[in-house]
Parts: C-alpha cells; structure tokens; sequence
C-alpha cells in the first residue's frame, strides 16, 4: 500500500487542489476582464428566478446604478426568455467557458459568469463601469492559481459532508467483516493490499456514481421543482435512517436487505480463500463494486443533495469533478483510518448494531437538515 495507494491518494489529492484552485471557485467571475481606462455605462445581466447568487447581484447593482446614474443595467431572465438563453450560451463558448452559469454580466464586450463578494465580483463590475483598476480583494496567489480566502466555503462544505457520508453503516459493516477475516492471514502486507484495494475501488465507484447525478442535474438546468423534490425525498430518507435508530429492524429501511448479505459473505471469504494474490485483488474489486450497488439506496441521499447544491456553482467542468474528487477523498478518509488499524493491531472489530444505529441518526439528521434547507432557504447553500 506504501508504494501504490499512497501515492494514488497524494495523487487525487494535488489533482483536486489544483483543479478547486482554478478561476471560476464558488460564484468567482469567469471570463474577459475589462481594460482600466475604458469606461462601460451599459450592462447585460443574465439571470434566472430563485437564484440566490442573482439575488445578491442585483441588489449590488441596485446600489451602484445610485452612484452611478448614467449606468444602464438590462437583465434577462434565461429560464423563461429562450432569446436570451440562447445568448447566454453563445457568449460563454466566445469566451471559453464551458458551461453556462448565472448570474453572467455583458459589459462592452466583457463577459464573466458568477457573483461573489469575496472574489471580487463587485470590484470587477465596478472597474468596468469606471474604466479604473479593480482594487485588491484579499486573493492569494498559489502555484495553482488564486485562491480567495472566502471561497473556501464550498471546500469546507465537501469535506464535511464526504467525512459524514463516509460513516455510513452499510459500507464500514462490509469492509470490518472483510478486515475481520483477513487479520487472520496475519501478513501485513497481503491485508494492505487487498483492504487498500477494496477501499479505492469503493471510492472510484462513488465517483462514478457521483459524476452520473452531478451530469443529471446539470442537464435539467435550474430547476426550483428540482430542488423541492429532492428536498422532499431527502427528508423521506432521513426520517427512514432517525427510525432505524429509534426501531431497528422494523419497517422499511434503507440498509443492506438481509437477502443479499448471504451472497457478500460468499464473496468476503472467496477473497481469503483465492490461490494467489491476483485472484484476491480481482475478487476484492468485485466486491467493492457489488457492495456499493447494493447500498446504493443506504448512501443515496448524501450524494444527491450535495450534487444538486454543487450543480448551481457556475464552475468549469475541471471544477465539478475536482470537488468530486475532494468529497471522496473524504468519504474513503474514515475507511483508510481502519484499515490502518487493522494492519498495525492484527485485531478484529465488526461493527455493532448500536454503532451503526447511531451513524445512521447522525446521517439522517444531516440529510433532513440540508432537505429543508433545500426547500425553505435554498440561499443558504448555495
């Protein structure tokens, strides 16, 4: 493991720094940036209803049209104006940005996508208007990029919420039985690499499943009903995970069904039992790969509402999937941690049935939580 999944994991890492490190994090501007000395007094602002950034943009542009009464502002809403939807997605391909974002400002043939204060959009729409040089806004330059010092919301948010989805009962049951029984190998290095591997091909699938809602959500576009669905289904899910803590056992839940752990078994000790290392590794990649469509319905919530809310950033694709790759780093951190234990101690641990209950009232109170965020306070998320 040393010397091939520590350096996978240095390696997903630095990839998703650099790429998070790029223009464009969290409601930056993206785009051409106006020349100092060449006044603008006419922009065209892009922008849907229910967009909280949109929102903040234009009560900024309210208070700069006041100083500067000769300005002209136009917006166009792009959810109900084809028109202007269209135009929207003809300047951000002039300029080089793949996917279309909103709020978008058109100042004198300057274009950028996104509204944050922390990331100097106001200065920048400033400077446009009065041809001056946009002032300092507290950016700090990296060997990826800038970086703003407030858009280290949306990181933080991702590893938060990869760490909590990575305690979910459903994958940590599988990964100690299967650690359980590879302790008796008693070769440290055999159980490094067939656990690392179990927990990389875990993560890679999450990944994959990940990008399928991230690229689901992008293609229905921005979407209030969206929001409010998943908002509802995600307060289904977290009612479901706070009974099984309260009645386990009883009535629907979104754990492993007890039809399918028989076959996981099977499996888990097919892993013990292959002729040679090959053999192993190759069993313990269809196990992870089983184990992450059978708890698909354990897992789902998490990953779609933080999708959904990284789907409404106006981020570059580089960008959506550096934030993927960020969130499952965190999500395989706590499965790392006990394999780790496993190799030094040589010790068994199975999860009990009140460790998982109370991993499953943790997630369910955290998916509740952002689903009514989701439907009362959308703005708060995003």
């Amino acid at each position: 493991l040393r010397r091939s999944i520590v350096p996978t994991a240095w390696f997903l890492a630095v990839v998703a720094i650099s790429l998070l490190s790029a223009p464009g994090l969290a409601g930056d501007a993206v785009g051409s940036q106006a020349d100092a000395g060449t006044p603008c007094e006419t922009i065209d602002v892009f922008v849907r209803q229910g967009c909280p950034h949109c929102a903040e943009a234009k009560q900024y542009l309210a208070s700069m049209q006041s100083r500067h009464p000769e300005l002209v502002i136009n917006f166009f809403d792009v959810a109900s104006d084809t028109t202007a939807r269209q135009r929207l997605f003809e300047l951000s391909a002039a300029h080089g940005i793949s996917r279309p974002g909103v709020p978008a400002f058109e100042q004198c043939g300057d274009f950028s996508v996104g509204f944050s204060a922390g990331a100097g959009t106001p200065e920048l729409l400033e400077a446009r208007v009065t041809g001056a040089q946009p002032a300092d806004t507290g950016r700090i330059d990296t060997p990826f990029g800038e970086f703003s010092v407030k858009d280290l919301g949306l990181p933080a948010f991702t590893l938060i919420m990869g760490l909590i989805d990575g305690f979910n009962p459903c994958a940590m049951w599988v990964l100690l039985f299967l650690l359980s029984i590879l302790v008796n190998v008693r070769d440290r290095t055999r159980i490094l690499l067939i656990a690392g591997t179990f927990v990389i091909v875990s993560g890679l699938v999450y990944f994959a499943f990940m990008a399928a809602w991230l690229n689901l959500f992008l293609l229905a576009g921005f979407a209030r009903w969206i929001q409010i669905l998943l908002g509802l289904i995600a307060i289904g899910i977290g009612l479901v995970h706070v009974k099984d803590f309260i009645l386990p056992g009883k009535g629907l839940s979104l754990s492993i069904p007890e039809a399918a752990k028989p076959g996981l078994y099977v499996r888990t000790r097919a892993v013990l039992q292959a002729r040679n290392l090959v053999l192993a590794l190759l069993s313990v990649t269809t196990l992870a790969f089983m184990v992450n469509v059978v708890e698909l319905l354990c897992t789902a919530g998490l990953p779609a509402l933080y999708t959904q809310i990284l789907s409404q950033y106006g981020l570059s694709t580089p960008q959506y999937y550096g934030y993927l790759a960020l969130y499952n780093l965190a999500y395989i951190f706590d499965d790392a941690v006990m394999v780790t234990i496993a190799v030094v101690t040589l010790r068994k641990h199975k999860l009990q049935q009140g460790e998982g209950r109370w991993l499953k009232l943790v997630s369910g109170l955290v998916v509740i939580t952002l689903g009514a965020l989701l439907l009362f306070a959308p703005h708060w998320l995003f």
